[in-house]
């Protein structure tokens, strides 16, 4: 076995250089600094004995095209622009080459040596979790910091010692703004989904940060998709990067099927609650946390097991709600898009929209929930009359062509592509939005009768009783 790679940071002086390609060239590998060849076994790349058995013993054998690309060129310890589809690998990618430059290190106080910035809660802990195992196997010390939790807790973690933070970017700029984390010693740097961290508004932060680590340090940079402020994290902070793409811009996958059912809109929720009540779990979008826990709540009155995940719910409960997903306590977890990222499910086959996304972008991470790591999935979205044009120009940006049917509540069709059946007790869903007209009264107590409908019943009464008197 190959020697381990030397410690983190190789030799260039003062401030980072700039990559020499725009953006739009990205695409193009012989733009920017050519890399080692992939590798094609993870025995080949020098690794511990020990993180192999480790990883052997979680079933990971073979590495990833992503892994394959990009761990030759972290491990010896150049800059990497990573280009991949959500669920193809990309935390192995940076975090094996991370953890082997950083074992055998000692984080002072409050000086981590490495970090990784993310742009939610949710992958943040994703990314934790996955790198745990062999983070312990190299007695490697990890820290999550993340907007949610106690603030003083994570402040203790950092005092005791942490060769790796992994953070989302406000609340590390918080803990650094307290005194509470320093980041002069850090000498390697992982961006994961930077272009989501951009379109969040965190590029200011991000640049502060990236500006306080070392200026001699490695920067690895990590997404599915490479557009808008990336270019210019790309052009100010990344040396001679090595792109590694193994998936194009849009990058659909090959397991993945794409469906647009075309609804009418009175049958909208219909649709989507047979679809709900299918055997096997569902993760279904919708635009605002309103809709998401008025249709959680229908859903539960129907008899599905349901639960919501937005921005709106406590951090603890996210990872409660989470949890139970995962394990099958939950079948359905209705989310707004602070579920399209940094989420994995083992073995979740459909993705269903029943709010189309805005863009490309937010499609193709909504339904990079599924088909994950070569399994099989479908994306189902759900298109009314008006929103046929919009969604027609979306699919095209994604550079997807998918099936597109006509379908009604309660019809074969849609449950032979969803596994749809009738909700199990309850709700009526025949009337499409009628179950939602009486949002805001309890369950299992009828809504207030209106005025006018009140004068109907009492006419009815009162001719119902002439009629009777006059029989008599």
């Amino acid at each position: 076995m190959n020697a381990k790679p030397s410690v983190p940071g190789h030799s260039r002086a003062g401030k980072p250089q700039r990559a020499t390609a725009p953006l739009g060239e990205l695409s193009t590998p012989q733009a920017l600094s050519p890399g080692l060849p992939p590798a094609e076994s993870f025995d080949a790349l020098g690794l511990p004995s020990e993180l192999l058995t480790t990883m052997l013993g979680l079933g990971v054998t073979e590495p990833f095209p992503i892994q394959a690309a990009t761990l030759p060129n972290a491990l010896a310890g150049r800059d990497v622009l990573g280009r991949a589809r959500t669920g193809s690998g990309k935390t192995l990618a940076f975090g094996l080459a991370l953890l082997v430059r950083t074992a055998g290190l000692r984080a002072e106080s409050k000086r981590p040596l490495a970090l990784v910035l993310v742009p939610t809660r949710e992958l943040a802990q994703q990314v934790s979790d996955a790198l745990a195992p062999y983070a312990q196997t190299l007695n490697v010390r990890l820290a999550t910091v993340v907007g949610g939790l106690s603030i003083n807790r994570q402040s203790a973690l950092l005092r005791t010692g942490a060769e790796v933070v992994i953070a989302t970017p406000g609340r590390l700029a918080d803990l650094v703004s307290r005194r509470d984390c320093h980041l002069n010693q850090v000498r390697i740097t992982v961006l994961d989904e930077a272009d989501q961290m951009c379109d969040l508004g965190f590029l200011p932060q991000v640049s502060e940060i990236l500006d306080q680590v070392r200026s001699d340090g490695q920067r690895l940079l990590f997404s599915a998709t490479l557009d808008r402020n990336v270019d210019q994290l790309v052009r100010s902070y990344l040396h001679e990067p090595v792109l590694a793409s193994v998936d194009r811009m849009a990058g659909s996958v090959t397991t993945m099927e794409h469906h647009v059912l075309n609804i009418h809109a009175a049958d909208k929720y219909a649709t989507a609650t047979e679809i709900a009540a299918r055997d096997g779990r569902v993760l279904m979008f919708l635009d605002t946390k309103a809709g998401v826990d008025q249709f959680t709540r229908h859903l539960r009155a129907s008899g599905v097991r349901a639960a919501a995940l937005h921005s709106g719910k406590s951090q603890p409960q996210r990872t409660h709600t989470l949890g139970q997903f995962k394990d099958g306590e939950i079948t359905v977890l209705v989310a707004t898009n602070v579920a399209a990222r940094g989420i994995h499910i083992e073995a979740l086959d459909l993705v269903v929209n029943v709010d189309p996304p805005a863009d490309a972008k937010d499609y193709l991470h909504r339904g990079g929930r599924t088909a994950r790591a070569g399994e099989s999935g479908s994306v189902v979205t759900l298109v009314t009359p008006n929103q046929r044009r919009d969604v027609n120009r979306m699919m095209s940006d994604a550079g997807i062509r998918p099936t597109v049917t006509q379908v009604r509540s309660g019809e074969e069709k849609l449950t032979t592509i969803t596994g749809a059946k009738r909700p199990p007790t309850g709700a009526k869903t025949s009337s499409g939005n009628a179950p939602f007209r009486g949002l805001g009264t309890r369950a299992g107590r009828p809504a207030k009768e209106s005025r006018k409908a009140a004068e109907a019943r009492k006419t009815a009464e009162a001719r119902a009783a002439a009629r009777v008197r006059k029989a008599r």
